[in-house]
């Protein structure tokens, strides 16, 4: 999907109108919200009443149109400490109802500016809830949102959409990773060293890991072998990312080098998919994707169902019910989504790593699952307790 011109904020005072098209023909027609102009992407809903900030500067929704389920959005305007990255990644914004007054104790400013100031294209004063049902039943699919001087004739737009690219085979990770390697220092005592590799992460994660003792180096993308264990690290992390897993053959080969000198190994979302692919696991995309911070997942095993924060338009394609025998020993599901069975999680039977589909880090709650960031120590202090034994 590519983001096309984003509008100018100096249009915008004047609440031009605005209109969403699906590629499938489906019109809605609002108010414009954030910039004016036209934007394209993959139109996604994201369930939760809170957490939009968060959700906005989630590197894995690049090149997406995010439509808020819940019915309004602003209340607590933007401040200048929840971005999870460097900028505002979303395509687009789709509200119902937008604050018209932020009332935090931390906001410096609305979210309506905010998008202006980053050019973030939206739409807002639309029946999100129909919107919602027909993604739903339909599928995720591409969209454009177009205010002011972008709108044009019905079959113009519809023809615009659907000459888009569709996210399916779409290579987004090294878009959004950092292009320099940077150490986020361990909090108190230095207990362990961890390479992290950015396929597009979250800042709430290296800093859950740092709060653990943790000194984390996040390395670009495209590391290499050589430079990720030139910080010597006492275990190797995957990050979350956007587009499709089927393209990520760097990050795949990178990982089956990671299990091949069997150091600890932590995946989370995109890194959930990447250790699939390295251990023989398709991928394949869902119809509508997981998003939003209330999806119940269970931890097989403890058996205990979290309520859990998801991003993800893919999953791996592994069988549930059975130990799968690979090339790097024995591995099995261990975490199921209880909605739809989807794969949540992998666990390494034969060596020391294990992955997760969701967030343990969701920095805007819920927070059940933060405890995989204490099995990723564990699993570090047990290999190097083995080593000086």
């Amino acid at each position: 999907m590519t983001t096309s011109t984003k509008g100018n904020a100096s249009q915008r005072k004047e609440v031009s109108p605005a209109v969403l098209v699906l590629e499938d023909g489906r019109i809605f027609r609002g108010r414009a919200y954030g910039a004016v102009g036209e934007t394209f992407g993959e139109a996604v809903f994201s369930t939760g009443m809170t957490g939009y900030q968060e959700t906005l500067t989630d590197p894995s929704y690049d090149r997406q149109i995010v439509v808020a389920t819940a019915p309004q959005i602003g209340n607590t305007g933007w401040n200048d400490e929840d971005d999870e990255s460097r900028r505002i990644w979303v395509s687009g914004y789709v509200v119902r109802d937008p604050a018209r007054v932020p009332s935090n104790w931390r906001a410096k400013r609305s979210l309506d500016d905010e998008l202006v100031a980053q050019g973030i294209v939206g739409i807002s004063g639309i029946d999100t809830r129909a919107l919602t049902r027909h993604l739903r039943e339909r599928g995720s699919m591409r969209a454009g949102i177009f205010s002011g001087e972008a709108i044009a004739a019905e079959p113009e737009l519809v023809a615009r959409v659907q000459a888009q690219p569709h996210m399916k085979g779409a290579s987004l990770y090294e878009e959004v990773a950092t292009k320099e390697a940077y150490v986020v220092p361990a909090v108190g005592e230095k207990k362990f060293t961890v390479a992290a590799i950015d396929l597009g992460i979250k800042g709430m994660t290296p800093h859950r890991m740092a709060e653990r003792g943790i000194e984390v180096h996040v390395l670009p993308a495209t590391a290499s072998v050589e430079e990720v264990y030139a910080v010597n690290p006492d275990g190797v992390f995957f990050s979350n990312g956007p587009g499709d897993p089927a393209t990520a053959d760097g990050p795949v080969a990178l990982m089956s080098a990671v299990l091949e000198r069997r150091t600890p190994l932590f995946g989370i979302c995109f890194g959930n998919q990447i250790l699939g692919r390295a251990l023989g696991f398709g991928t394949y995309k869902l119809k509508y994707g997981h998003r939003g911070i209330n999806q119940p997942v269970q931890d097989r095993t403890t058996g205990k169902v979290e309520v859990t924060a998801h991003n993800h338009g893919f999953a791996v394609d592994a069988p549930l019910d059975k130990v799968s025998e690979t090339k790097f020993g024995r591995v099995e599901v261990s975490h199921v989504c209880l909605n739809d069975n989807v794969v949540e999680g992998l666990q390494l039977l034969d060596q020391p790593g294990f992955s997760v589909q969701y967030h343990p880090e969701a920095a805007a709650g819920p927070h059940d699952a933060a405890y995989l960031f204490d099995r990723f120590t564990s699993l570090m202090s047990t290999v190097m307790e083995g080593q000086r034994a």
